[in-house]
């Protein structure tokens, strides 16, 4: 048997050591990603649904609205700056059957499924005519989504950019061109990450709105699932289906690192509850 030269121990006991500290500073912790999710908003009814679309078609400052799924959950798990895009959100929906089974065991009721595939289109056909910027994915699908929205929006659509800017170019394309909406059609996280820029670098009030796949989605680049699909909660296959070599470790592996987060985030639920000091019993004055 071969004995470690003592060195190696010190080695190994420094990497463990350097990896602790790292995921002690940089890494969130569950609590902190459970105190995310806790910040969605629940949408139950048809009327909160309107309440919803109603503020923010009159926000008064620079507005973030984004989206949260299984994905976004494990990117927050991991990610520092992740974390703090999404947090930096002042409206956060839930999107996605993994979350709704999730939900009920951390305490937080689920809500309608508010995915910002058929949520964003709901909200520009029912906002009066706005002034709309698009940064994000590339031709021609801009060009394809611009003259459908054209087709069933009142809106004009005034800056048409592709994702794969600096942050600066959509920074100083916004300063100038002072959109109402701003659609983000970047992935997560860097649509959240770019998100968070512009809500501190403008100074109107602009609706910015992570939409992920949407463009792609608006101009045909990518097919829904049938609605009997969607309605089984398997439109997530049917996209597997659609880019199995960039969906495969999102959807399938990814499965597991959502299943342990959840887990995570159901212990520091309890720890919490548990840490929460008991109420005096009260005594009725004789």
């Amino acid at each position: 048997m071969t004995v470690p030269r003592p060195s190696s121990f010190v080695e190994r006991g420094g990497r463990e050591a350097a990896g602790a500290l790292f995921r002690e500073n940089f890494m969130p912790s569950p609590r902190e990603v459970l105190e995310l999710i806790e910040r969605i908003r629940c949408i139950s009814s048809e009327e909160e649904r309107r309440q919803l679309l109603a503020s923010l078609g009159a926000v008064e400052r620079p507005t973030v609205l984004s989206f949260i799924n299984a994905h976004g959950v494990n990117l927050c798990a991991v990610s520092e700056p992740a974390l703090a895009a999404f947090r930096a959100s002042d409206v956060l929906l839930r999107d996605g059957i993994a979350l709704q089974a999730a939900m009920p065991s951390l305490g937080i009721q689920p809500g309608f499924n508010m995915n910002g595939t058929d949520f964003i289109p709901l909200l520009l056909r029912t906002l009066p005519a706005r002034r709309v910027a698009i940064y994000g994915t590339e031709q021609p699908w801009l060009d394809g989504a611009r003259a459908r929205l054209e087709g069933c929006t009142p809106h004009s659509f005034i800056d048409l950019q592709h994702g794969f800017h600096p942050k600066e170019h959509y920074l100083e394309q916004a300063r100038q061109n002072r959109p109402d909406i701003i659609l983000l059609a970047m992935g997560m996280p860097r649509q959240e990450e770019m998100a968070i820029e512009l809500k501190r670098s403008l100074d109107h009030p602009v609706l910015i709105i992570n939409g992920g796949a949407i463009i792609d989605f608006l101009a045909g680049r990518f097919t829904r699932a049938p609605a009997l699909v969607q309605k089984a909660g398997l439109e997530w296959a049917f996209r597997l289906a659609q880019e199995p070599r960039r969906l495969f470790s999102r959807y399938c592996i990814g499965a597991f690192g959502f299943a342990r987060n959840v887990m995570l985030m159901r212990r520091a639920a309890t720890s919490r509850l548990s840490s929460t000091p008991a109420s005096a019993p009260m005594h009725k004055e004789l």
